[in-house]
């Protein structure tokens, strides 16, 4: 039997899939039966076969041309945006992301050194003792003077407008600080030493300011006491998911190096998603409530507060559950 031939027979089940696609589009999918969904989708199926056969055989253009349309047609149909989920996406928020991220080893390994790197400057700098000059040394004379200058003065609050303006600029710092890890990370090598940079500056701010010999030192953890636990964390993310992708053009696991970098990206959007949410919410803070005239145990409580919301979504949702099944 000739193709045309072939293909003309099958012009009935063309103008079904046609007719379907019609019915499809004027309801949702949760309306139509299981059959009818069944019968489309192979349809459709037969539809591309058909189509694939009459470009091979060079068939007339207009029914080609026809086969497109309809393939394209019932493919919309078929793959079309289903409605929000509400339960959905409270299962990938609530179960997936903070799973994912909590056994993600390039986040692990981050956390690790920029927490490590943090409280070993913070002692080094805050302590005259074991290395009189580290402080110095990291920081530079200059920064410190900065440092001491800009918390000289009692944190008292702003005008409204000037928060405002303030809190648009941390966004933009913020953003900046992430994009500069991530960026870092996708290196490698600069990332690690970008993270260890980050965290033995910071370290050393918080261990100098700490001095009791330091007099803004009480205004500088003031400031910083409720928006750190974000924001801090929020560093440590965006390394780990710039590192993440940074370690698929080394280890591709057999795949081409754009393959790899395709499958790890898919796995770094939540990282970097909820580094952007924190860095939000920490220019939030940092603009509004950090320069406010609120007393330090209540920014002390935001800053608890912070912690422990962080602790149960990457911690206690994000540890792995132990599936067990029932024994009869």
């Amino acid at each position: 039997m000739k193709v045309a031939e072939l293909l003309e027979r099958r012009r009935k089940n063309w103008q079904e899939l046609e007719a379907l696609c019609t019915v499809m589009s004027r309801s949702s999918k949760k309306h139509k039966d299981a059959a009818t969904i069944s019968k489309f989708a192979a349809l459709y199926r037969a539809a591309c076969a058909d189509l694939a056969l009459a470009d091979a055989y060079q068939l007339p253009p207009n029914t080609i041309q026809y086969l497109h349309l309809l393939v394209g047609r019932a493919h919309n149909q078929l793959y079309r945006s289903r409605r929000f989920n509400v339960r959905s996406w409270g299962k990938v928020l609530l179960e997936d992301v903070p799973r994912r991220i909590f056994s993600d080893r390039c986040v692990q390994v981050c956390f690790m050194l920029f927490w490590g790197v943090f409280i070993i400057s913070a002692v080094l700098a805050q302590n005259k003792t074991i290395w009189p000059d580290y402080a110095e040394q990291i920081m530079g004379a200059e920064f410190i003077e900065q440092l001491e200058t800009s918390f000289a003065n009692e944190i008292n609050g702003r005008s409204a407008d000037t928060d405002m303006m303030m809190a648009s600029f941390y966004i933009l710092h913020n953003t900046g600080i992430g994009l500069q890890c991530f960026c870092g990370g996708v290196l490698v090598l600069p990332g690690i030493y970008i993270t260890i940079f980050n965290s033995a500056l910071l370290g050393a701010a918080f261990g100098y300011m700490a001095r009791e010999d330091v007099p803004s030192g009480e205004h500088f953890f003031h400031f910083v006491t409720a928006h750190g636990p974000f924001e801090l964390t929020a560093i440590v993310l965006s390394a780990g998911a710039g590192l993440r992708i940074g370690f698929a053009w080394v280890n591709t696991g057999g795949l081409t190096r754009r393959a790899s970098l395709v499958n790890v990206a898919h796995d770094s959007m939540p990282i970097m998603g909820a580094a952007i949410v924190l860095f939000l919410g920490a220019a939030f803070i940092e603009g509004f409530i950090s320069p406010s005239g609120l007393p330090y145990p209540l920014k002390a409580m935001i800053a608890i507060g912070s912690s422990a919301l962080l602790m149960i979504y990457f911690v206690v949702l994000g540890m792995p559950r132990r599936v067990h099944h029932a024994t009869r």
